[in-house]
């Protein structure tokens, strides 16, 4: 027989047990919290939870007595520091919450009268949980919007082509605006739309996976990479594989990740430049043009991660021969000795007035001396070098003298650049120098063109103008996002403009022509210090136009599972260096990078209704936990390059303790060459748990009214259903708002597709609310951006789904087509 008594006993003091078990790390952890001058609540609540404890082992009633007063205090107190804000609440309330259920189970065992006591207090606890749900759903609803501007007519396209029956380019076009104007699928009946098809492209790295590509659509095709820069054409309408080159790509070159963003298309008979006047015709009436009868017309061309461009005939996947040495071209000519997988193209090139301009990645965080980050320019019929602009030798045109390279360590290109065709000029969103982190040895030239949007002519490799929006980075906020072109509507009429995202958040409005500012830019006081405070700039360039960053942190915006890893996350604030955005780095303790080095907005970039006059733009809120490390500690970590042994065999580093560590970017890389490595924790995320440290949202999406730079809608992006402590998924289908990574497509009817975020969703936004009106639950991680395109009079939505390695999305090698049900025969059945 069951002794009750007994396992009554035992329920009580298991349950005191776990009071005291809970109240010991808040008695340690928030005293140490209040001598760092923290919050006053942990240290007593600690207490508290001790002797309610106590005193419930001893069946006391004063135990349950003290919980519940502490319940009541905790309450007040969350109110008080955070208020009606769901997700501050959820430490707060919900552990605490949890353990006043389990007080309410065992009161029948140590009250007189504690069955009809536990009655009440369970229904009163029933009553609070539905109000705090409800409260915690409505207070993370996103606020209504304000009306969209009154519809004003397209912007013209300063490119020879046009997105709508096709998708020519990375960006829809090279003015990068992401808008399609088709409106065949609209908000009525894109709850309709059905999976028509579904390719495996068959390339699946079993590690840094991310393929993040976006496909071309021209004619009746799609022209795709794999993550290892196989190329593949698709019949457009069935998803039917017509041919795949492989230009055989060794994974000893992949670098961080094994991405191939996309490939340009390029008809050669529109080699020359548009004369004033002349219409630009669209892809559509290209495809109405006599049948090429030469190999390679039409062409494709891709980046690969062993940096050479190829280039093939669009129609069969051949090299074209007159391409370089059969068909493709080694940008790594003039760079010297290269370690695989320290230069790699990773984005998309593009092509302005025949000339394809390319940057690349140089793999970051590795050698100050590394690989130079110049960009090239190269015939697109004959591969042939047209340019190459070395801002650390500007003098030279083209490859170095014999013995010689490139200038070694300077900023690079990435990720991919936007192009006016009529002007003439690329517009090169440049990365940092090598060694983000550090900047007391940068050049000129470096300090001058890093982390800047840099306006070449095509015609001469030279830049035109440059705007920098980071005065001597060392925070790692390169420019990951193509400028949009867009017309500006000023008081004396439309300006040529565009719109540049960065990763600290801002969107600056530059008149496209001269690089002069259309809404003001300020300079602004910010933090100085840390190390080398002596290259520190007081001042930073803020727009005024609009930015996506959010205030400053505070220890209130800590955040985890319970009070317990808050508390641990209130102590990391509290011991860190922080001072607002642009904090100093610093060696001797960590400092709080906020926004962290993925944005607010990354290459994914921002999209452009240009009829409504509206700006999309998603982006991350998250910041990055950072600490330089000196040289002496990172090689006791074991902290060496990539390619470390060959230094080793020079004597230039002891010997090898295991190379660098697998993880995200910047988390251990040595920066050979300067006096400190950086250990970089991105999104500041707890080690135990795997939760981060600051309060959702971690990413949104946002409209703003491109006349004005208000906000039109804000809401977090990405539901909760993928994330969860010890990496658990919770599969709440909560907007709690995710990383993500990847653009939107906007189309004319009123819908912003888009993937991006960790939940493994595509969703589709109704424009005007904000509202998500249409989801798909997606194979692998959407990483990605979807293209919208029209063949045989059907609608098509396409996304590449890889996944990411370093968002831990699950990867995939699908290629996806949603449209709505085919009705165009329904009539003779």
């Amino acid at each position: 027989m069951i002794d009750r008594p007994a396992v009554a006993l035992w329920a009580v003091r298991a349950l005191g047990a776990i009071f005291i078990l809970v109240g010991l790390p808040l008695v340690i952890g928030g005293l140490w919290l209040l001598i760092l001058g923290g919050s006053f609540y942990y240290f007593p609540a600690g207490l508290a939870l001790i002797v309610s404890g106590a005193f419930l082992a001893l069946r006391r009633p004063l135990g349950a007595w003290i919980y519940l007063g502490l319940y009541g205090v905790t309450l007040l107190w969350a109110l008080w520091e955070v208020g009606l804000n769901g997700w501050a609440l959820v430490p707060r309330v919900v552990a605490p919450t949890v353990l006043l259920i389990g007080l309410v189970a065992v009161l029948p065992l140590i009250l007189p009268q504690g069955r009809w006591v536990a009655i009440i207090g369970g229904g009163a606890l029933a009553l609070f949980l539905l109000i705090g749900g409800t409260v915690v759903a409505f207070a993370n609803r996103a606020p209504a919007g304000l009306p969209l501007p009154a519809e004003s007519g397209d912007m013209g396209e300063p490119g020879l082509y046009q997105t709508g029956a096709d998708w020519p380019a990375f960006g829809g076009t090279h003015a990068a605006r992401r808008y399609s104007p088709l409106t065949q699928i609209n908000r009525d009946n894109v709850k309709e739309l059905e999976r028509v098809w579904l390719f495996h492209t068959e390339d699946l790295p079993e590690e840094k996976w991310g393929a993040e590509t976006t496909p071309l659509k021209v004619g009746d095709t799609l022209y795709l990479c794999t993550a290892r820069n196989q190329l593949i054409a698709l019949d457009a309408e069935t998803g039917q594989q017509r041919w795949r080159y492989d230009p055989q790509v060794s994974d000893d070159w992949i670098p961080y990740t094994a991405a191939c963003r996309g490939v340009v298309y390029y008809d050669t008979r529109r080699s020359a430049p548009p004369q004033t006047g002349d219409a630009v015709r669209a892809p559509a009436e290209a495809a109405s043009l006599q049948a090429p009868t030469e190999l390679c017309t039409t062409r494709i061309i891709e980046g690969t991660l062993d940096g050479r461009l190829i280039a093939v005939d669009a129609r069969t996947g051949r090299p074209c021969p007159g391409f370089g040495q059969n068909g493709q071209v080694d940008i790594k000519r003039g760079m010297g000795d290269i370690i695989p997988g320290m230069v790699s193209i990773t984005s998309a090139p593009t092509i302005v007035q025949g000339v394809i301009v390319t940057g690349h990645q140089v793999l970051d965080g590795q050698y100050r001396d590394a690989p130079s980050g110049v960009i090239q320019g190269f015939d697109a019929v004959t591969g042939e070098l047209r340019w190459a602009w070395d801002m650390g030798q500007p003098e030279r045109d083209g490859l170095p003298p014999e013995g010689e390279t490139y200038t070694r360590g300077t900023p690079n290109m990435w990720t991919t650049a936007s192009g006016d065709e009529q002007l003439g000029l690329v517009y090169l969103p440049m990365a940092n120098s090598a060694a983000d982190y550090y900047s007391s040895d940068r050049s000129e030239a470096e300090n001058r063109y890093s982390t800047s949007l840099v306006a070449l002519d095509v015609r001469t490799g030279k830049p035109a103008w440059s705007f920098q929006t980071v005065r001597v980075d060392v925070w790692d906020y390169d420019l990951g996002s193509q400028a949009t072109l867009i017309d500006f509507p000023t008081d004396t009429g439309t300006v040529p403009a565009l719109v540049l995202p960065s990763k600290q958040g801002d969107l600056y409005i530059l008149d496209r022509r001269t690089g002069e500012p259309l809404v003001e830019v300020e300079e602004r006081a910010v933090p100085v210090g840390g190390v080398e405070p002596q290259d520190r700039s007081p001042t930073q360039p803020f727009s005024t136009f609009h930015t996506l960053a959010r205030d400053r942190l505070t220890e209130k915006d800590m955040w985890g599972m319970s009070p317990i890893d808050q508390m641990i996350c209130r102590i990391g604030f509290r011991q860190a260096e922080y001072d607002g955005i642009y904090t100093p780095p610093s060696a001797e303790r960590r400092w709080i990078q906020y926004p962290g080095y993925n944005g607010g907005s990354d290459w994914g970039g921002v999209a452009v209704d240009p009829r409504r006059g509206v700006i999309i733009a998603n982006y991350n809120d998250m910041p990055n936990y950072n600490r330089l490390v000196p040289r002496e500690e990172a090689n006791e970590r074991g902290w060496y390059p990539r390619g470390h042994e060959k230094l080793e065999e020079q004597g230039e580093t002891p010997a090898s303790r295991g190379g660098v560590p697998e993880g995200a970017e910047g988390a251990g890389d040595p920066q050979w060459g300067v006096p400190y490595a950086i250990d970089v924790n991105p999104g500041w995320r707890m080690g135990f748990t795997g939760m981060l440290c600051k309060q959702p949202p971690y990413g949104g999406i946002r409209a703003i009214d491109i006349r004005t730079g208000r906000t039109l809608w804000d809401r977090p992006l990405g539901q909760a259903r993928k994330n969860g402590p010890f990496g658990i998924p919770s599969m709440l289908p909560i907007d709690i708002g995710t990383p993500n990574n990847g653009g939107a497509v906007v189309t004319a009817s009123g819908l912003i597709f888009i993937a991006a975020a960790t939940d493994d969703l595509i969703r589709a936004i109704d424009i005007e609310t904000g509202e998500t009106v249409w989801t798909d639950v997606l194979p692998a991680g959407g990483q990605a951006a979807p293209i919208v395109y029209e063949e045989n009079g059907r609608q098509f939505l396409v996304l590449m789904t890889g996944g990411h390695h370093f968002m831990e999305t699950p990867r995939g090698d699908q290629v996806i087509a949603w449209a709505l049900p085919d009705r165009r025969n329904d009539g003779n059945r």
